[in-house]
């Protein structure tokens, strides 16, 4: 259900209505495969708002169950603490406490795995935007290692302001486009959930067209050769 709208002049306002409707914010949909740098880049320029005195605030959806504790870790080993988003989270009443609370205006949000907030969520943060003029900067992929889209990612490349695409590049030097799920043997997994919280042990990023031969060479392997007899009639399945 679509919360009522925040009336700004009902606040204990440490800001004014009119501070509010100058604030102009925006949307941002940072995407890329996994491997891109992408969580590194979202604590990058957490550090850099702390380092200037701006008010920002990191979130992740707790999907991403590779932490016990509330923080974001990159691949690189630099971490900050940040706030979970649970599947029933309205960010937009999140949001709107902190302002009626705590008179706090937060200037920037950075959040990591926005692939896993839902739609209502996504629209939530767009009101978030609109209402209150804070900035959204959301990092995450844009498709599942089946090539569809992740139902945060859709919405926010339906209605982000601004939609980046952070590129990496696969072994044979073309742009990774696919978050290929990988075996333990390392070959390419195409049945499953659409979410398997994995690092580099079960997934891989590579362009289409690697994807596409793997799959092929997986499929050829397992058709065994054929012998015949005189006759036409198999007589061996095994070399």
């Amino acid at each position: 259900m679509r919360p009522n709208p925040i009336n700004v002049a009902n606040f204990e306002p440490q800001l004014t209505h009119a501070t509010i409707m100058y604030r102009k914010g925006k949307l941002y949909f940072r995407y890329g495969t996994m491997g891109s740098a992408k969580t590194a880049m979202l604590l990058t320029t957490a550090y850099n708002f702390e380092e200037r005195h701006m008010d920002y605030m990191c979130l992740k959806p707790v999907v991403d169950t590779r932490e016990q504790s509330n923080v974001i870790r990159s691949r690189i080993g630099i971490e900050r603490e940040c706030r979970w988003i649970y599947a029933n989270t309205n960010l937009y009443e999140f949001v709107a406490d902190l302002y009626r609370n705590d008179g706090r205006l937060v200037d920037w949000f950075l959040i990591d795995e926005a692939q896993f907030l839902t739609a209502a969520q996504v629209d939530q943060l767009s009101r978030v935007v609109d209402d209150f003029g804070s900035n959204v900067i959301c990092y995450g992929l844009r498709t599942d290692f089946k090539t569809n889209l992740f139902e945060g990612s859709r919405r926010l490349f339906e209605i982000a302001d601004t939609i980046d695409e952070i590129k990496s590049t696969c072994n044979c030097g073309h742009k990774t486009i696919v978050n290929a799920r990988i075996d333990t043997a390392g070959n390419i997994v195409t049945e499953g959930d659409q979410v398997e919280i994995g690092g580099d042990d079960r997934y891989v990023a590579v362009c289409r067209k690697c994807w596409r031969n793997k799959r092929i060479e997986q499929s050829q392997r397992s058709i065994l050769p054929l012998e015949f007899d005189e006759d036409g009639n198999v007589f061996n399945v095994e070399k």
